[in-house]
């Protein structure tokens, strides 16, 4: 199934983007060498594949948590824009 001129404008409208015409050639050209991709692992064996949502495994990549002091109250309310005792003054929900 191939991505038409057709399918890019329209996609485009829907996103609210204005595509020149040279940007809606070069996105149906994209999409559809992504179209033909995707036919090609349709075509595999994959029968035996487990799923998987990462190619590498990753276990939590992040640092440990270790506790550490606060940021200082006036070092943390020193650059807001307005101010309410300790806390941080917003506008009100409307």
């Amino acid at each position: 199934m191939a991505i038409t001129r057709d399918d890019v404008v329209h996609v485009a409208r829907l996103a609210r983007l204005a595509l020149r015409e040279d940007e809606i050639e070069r996105l149906q050209e994209q999409l559809n060498v992504i179209l033909d991709a995707l036919g090609k692992i349709s075509g595999l064996d994959l029968a035996n594949v487990p799923p998987t949502s990462h190619p590498l495994a990753l276990t939590n990549v992040f640092a440990p948590d270790e506790p550490r002091p606060s940021l200082a109250l006036e070092d943390a309310l020193r650059n807001a824009p307005e101010r309410e005792g300790d806390f941080f003054r917003v506008p009100a929900e409307g």
